[in-house]
């Protein structure tokens, strides 16, 4: 096994169990290793510190796996690695109220790299690293002996494979190819799923607890629900018995699956309204008619993917939830989030703080929202706790 060796001073992040190297902190290299093999991390004094993947193309060069130096990252290493995350979801499974989840989750899982998300009786894959790349075979027998799914489909069309050396993949890696629509059940609603041209994976299991949160908040209220993608926070909210709700997003895929998601659990579409536009746009277009809302979700996409868009990002965060702010009712809620894991929360409280400010409003936060415990942060990762959100009492 070829040997990497730190550089003086640089033990400290690998001592308490981070999982990343960065370049910079490497001395030298003992040989050449191919990107994504198994390597072994040595202090400045030859002392064994852990095994990782490494990857000459990548920022990260090392994503480190295992520091007892007595036990091998062998096939063995992985199949226990994907069986214990597995596993450790079952609850969240074991009721019927949900056949949907995230079965691994990179980091959280000792798998940096490798996100599975169970859809009924497939599963959606994404390989965002050359080390998991280089083990996907054996990744892939063990979902299968675990979970006889009907399919396994490759959804690692990510944009970031680039700074790894890989190239984009969307194709089925077993079993037979998923149905243009999956039909899958969470907090006892159905959803169908199109996993081969959805966004992401295919669907966004990490705000199923706040869905059914928020839902509680919406009987009888005038509800908007902005990024709604195929629908979650929109089909709780009719569920729940909203009096209306409004759902706008971008894609014209999401509207439509929407749309047949609303249908597939016999909801009432004559309260229910959706719009194809730009949110921001549309934001403004209700502000010049003049409309209200009792409950606004904003869900936006990422707008910080690193700490240097971080100003940026928040200059945008602060704009969007001024405008939803002077579209509620007095004593109107709103839901807002952010997936950023360069914004942490207290950054985020300040955005809004500053965000109702502008608008001239007082706001209360009276829930915090967080991702749910498929998508576990571990506390030598803290990076992994990238969904955040406020439910804000706006005066």
């Amino acid at each position: 096994m070829i040997d990497v060796i730190l550089k003086k001073g640089k033990e400290k992040a690998v001592l308490q169990r981070h999982p990343w190297v960065f370049s910079g902190a490497i001395e030298r290299v003992k040989g050449k290793p191919a990107n994504g093999d198994v390597v072994r991390l040595l202090d400045a004094q030859g002392g064994f510190m852990a095994y990782g993947f490494y990857n000459k193309e990548s920022r990260v060069a090392l994503r480190l796996l295992e520091w007892n130096e007595q036990t091998p990252v062998d096939e063995a290493w992985f199949r226990q690695k994907v069986a214990t995350a597995v596993q450790s979801r079952s609850n969240i499974l074991h009721d019927g109220t949900n056949n949907t989840c995230r079965l691994i989750f990179s980091e959280a899982d000792y798998l940096p790299g490798l996100i599975v998300d169970k859809y009924a009786d497939y599963l959606s894959l994404q390989i965002l690293t050359s080390g998991i790349e280089n083990n996907k075979a054996v990744i892939i027998d063990e979902l299968q002996r675990l979970l006889q799914p009907k399919g396994i489909y490759d959804k690692s069309d990510a944009s970031s494979r680039a700074h790894e050396g890989l190239e984009t993949a969307n194709e089925v890696l077993s079993g037979e190819a998923p149905p243009e629509l999956v039909e899958v059940k969470e907090n006892n609603l159905v959803y169908g799923i199109n996993i081969a041209e959805g966004q992401k994976s295919g669907f966004y299991c990490d705000q199923r607890d706040n869905r059914r949160i928020l839902a509680t908040h919406t009987q009888g209220k005038k509800v908007l629900d902005c990024f709604c993608y195929t629908g979650g926070f929109t089909l709780n909210s009719l569920q729940k018995g909203a009096a209306s709700v409004t759902s706008v997003d971008s894609s014209a895929l999401a509207i439509d699956t929407m749309r047949k998601n609303i249908e597939l659990n016999k909801l009432d579409v004559n309260k229910h309204t959706a719009i194809q536009s730009d949110v921001n746009k549309q934001l403004r277009r209700f502000k010049e008619d003049g409309e209200k809302f009792d409950i606004i979700v904003l869900d936006p996409p990422k707008y910080a993917p690193s700490r240097s868009a971080l100003d940026r990002a928040s200059r945008a965060y602060k704009d969007l939830n001024r405008i939803a702010m002077l579209l509620l009712n007095s004593g109107g809620l709103l839901a807002t989030f952010s997936c950023s894991g360069a914004m942490d929360i207290d950054t985020f409280k300040q955005v809004l703080a500053w965000a109702a400010l502008d608008a001239g409003k007082q706001v209360q936060f009276i829930y915090q929202f967080c991702q749910p415990e498929d998508h576990p942060v571990r506390a030598s990762f803290p990076e992994g706790e990238y969904l955040k959100g406020l439910l804000c009492r706006v005066l």
